[in-house]
């Protein structure tokens, strides 16, 4: 691989020493294109994979590909970190502009190590890296404050990112979130609990690079070819329309969406928290990342009154996706979709994972009717289906009570369960709260064993639908996983949004690449996915993810799908099967060592 305009320089900061430096690391760009590839081989230069999550070891790497800024729906930063919340790798996506801002500042990563005697911000504004105060900005939620006081004071507007955490990173909640451009989100895994570690409230990105193509006209074709397929996609046009809340009825339909902590498949008023029903009632507008012509991001309007103004409204913008609906609706069995964006808002205001924090509620609401929990733990709260605003004031102790009982929630669902009880319904996968699919074997095989647990690893949900479809051997759905787990490290490297997967096959990334001056052809690819899939498998393990010991809940089990019943002998066998096949690839990678 030879770009004529490579991603090279690497910009590394320590909070400790409040000093910065930059690298050209053409070495690790050439070899493993951008984004998670060379992501994860920072991660392994820069944090021993045996540190405590949330000591001054741990480091946070932030990258990009070569495709960032050059072609559309490559908008996408990848950040890896060793994760609080499984003790494993983690690894988070996030859109916005913050692709862009890191190119345009001219770096394809960014390392940040070490922990501030007080809380800070960094300001990068391409080769000059400031370490601002924060004492001011802790303690502000995630929304528009802390970035309202760091926008007055920042160069940049319009083009840069600025990427903070609200109180629950803080507060080392092990699923917090951090927040950029308001709606867009690192989400899972805890990465706003390492922020917090650092004691660093936010880091802000500008730059005015330009980057250069060598054959202008080349480049033009590829891009035009790219962009019509997206716009003239009609499910490009779906996500445009509704979002991923589209999927909120189909997969009622088929009995896929989870309900009352997979308690059962009937849901009245279902439509209600619907992609249409929240796009009639509250859109107010379409946002889009960077470059990007889809504007999946949907944003609802709530209107409410001052308290101590009558006649006076004040109307605060809120993003809904499928993923918030399920855990944060039909998880809690809340069918009004005013009370869900409550507390989407609330999540929001926090800084929290709301997949994370929608399974927890779920679990402490049926732990609550079975008598594992009580009034005298919860300071007074009954959890109940549907009762919202009861769950808006557990969120809201989860971060700021001192109790013992909400103390514990805030180390997430597998530390609450092994201190008191209720294994068997609650529902995580490798130590993370489960995503909102129950479609099947291969969706639960694949939270397992994806690299971050994750039902964006491996698609697992969409296998059961095609097993079902075309009636697919265990042994070919093994096949599938890991094959498409290692495609999206392709994806992830340059850092394509998963959204456009269809549209970047192969073919086309291979034409984009060479565009951008890389040399290579579908055999490489491969090899190169497979050489990625390994050293991140390799820090996972490294750091304590044990595939022998895997705990699977047995409430997924006891509900049916439209594949019909899963079978705990099926899960067994696939689960197996995949295992083999990871093992036998990284001990393939070990003869070759990687590189």
């Amino acid at each position: 691989m030879n770009p004529k305009d490579p991603l090279k320089r690497v910009l590394y900061i320590d909070l400790t020493k409040r000093k910065y430096w930059i690298e050209e690391r053409e070495d690790l760009f050439s070899k493993y294109l951008g984004g998670v590839g060379v992501g994860i081989k920072l991660l392994e230069e820069n944090c021993p994979p045996d540190i405590d999550p949330l000591s001054p070891e741990n480091s946070i790497i932030l990258a990009i590909g070569p495709l960032n800024g050059l072609f559309p729906l490559a908008s996408k930063t990848v950040a890896l970190f060793k994760s609080p919340h499984t003790g494993n790798l983690g690894e988070s996506h996030a859109g916005g502009r913050s692709g862009l801002a890191l190119r345009m500042a001219g770096y394809g990563a960014i390392v940040v190590k070490g922990k501030s005697e007080r809380p800070c911000y960094v300001a990068i504004h391409s080769n000059k890296v400031f370490f601002r105060d924060a004492t001011t900005l802790w303690g502000l939620k995630a929304g528009v404050s802390a970035a309202r006081l760091i926008r007055a004071k920042e160069p940049g507007a319009g083009l840069r990112t600025i990427i903070r955490i609200g109180p629950a990173g803080e507060k080392l909640i092990t699923y917090s979130s951090v927040t950029l451009e308001t709606y867009r989100h690192f989400g899972r895994l805890g990465l706003g609990a390492v922020f917090g570690s650092k004691n660093l409230k936010a880091i802000v990105i500008s730059g005015q690079r330009d980057f250069p193509v060598s054959d202008f006209k080349t480049y033009k074709e590829v891009y035009t070819e790219l962009m019509e397929e997206i716009t003239g996609s009609p499910k490009m046009k779906k996500y445009h329309e509704l979002g991923t809340p589209a999927n909120v009825l189909p997969l009622s339909l088929v009995k896929g969406l989870p309900i009352k902590n997979l308690t059962t498949h009937e849901f009245e008023k279902v439509e209600e928290i619907s992609g249409e029903a929240f796009a009639e009632k509250y859109l107010a507008r379409r946002v889009a990342c960077t470059h990007c012509p889809v504007a999946c991001i949907h944003l609802a309007a709530i209107r409410e009154p001052y308290e101590d103004e009558p006649y006076f409204y004040k109307t605060t913008y809120v993003s809904y996706d499928y993923e918030l609906i399920y855990a944060l609706g039909s998880m809690l069995g809340i069918s009004d979709s005013y009370k869900v964006l409550k507390l989407i808002q609330t999540v929001e205001d926090y800084g929290l994972d709301a997949i994370s924090t929608g399974v927890i509620l779920a679990w402490c609401t049926e732990a609550f009717e079975k008598g594992l929990i009580k009034e005298t733990q919860t300071e007074g709260l009954v959890p109940r289906w549907g009762e919202a605003e009861v769950y808006i004031e557990m969120i809201k102790k989860i971060v700021e009570s001192p109790k013992e009982f909400y103390q514990d929630l805030g180390k997430g669902l597998h530390f609450v369960v092994e201190k008191y009880g209720g294994e068997d319904f609650a529902l995580i996968f490798g130590k993370n709260e489960m995503a909102g699919y129950h479609t099947g074997v291969a969706g639960y095989v694949g939270f397992l064993l994806g690299a971050r647990h994750s039902h964006l690893d491996n698609a697992g949900y969409s296998l059961d639908q095609a097993c079902w479809k075309n009636n697919l051997t265990l042994e070919e759905m093994a096949e599938r996983l890991l094959k498409e787990e290692l495609w999206r490290q392709i994806l992830s490297s340059l850092v394509i949004c998963f959204f456009a997967r269809e549209i970047y096959r192969l073919d086309k990334v291979l034409k984009c690449l060479s565009v951008a001056g890389y040399d290579l052809n579908e055999e490489k690819i491969w090899a190169l996915a497979e050489r990625i899939y390994a050293h991140k498998y390799n820090f996972k393990m490294k750091s304590g993810f044990d595939m022998e010991n895997l705990k699977v809940p047995k409430r997924i089990f006891e509900l049916s799908t439209f594949t019909g019943e899963i079978k705990p002998e099926n899960l067994e066998v696939l689960l197996k099967l995949l295992k083999e096949k990871i093992k036998n690839l990284l001990e393939a990678q070990a003869r070759e060592p990687l590189l």
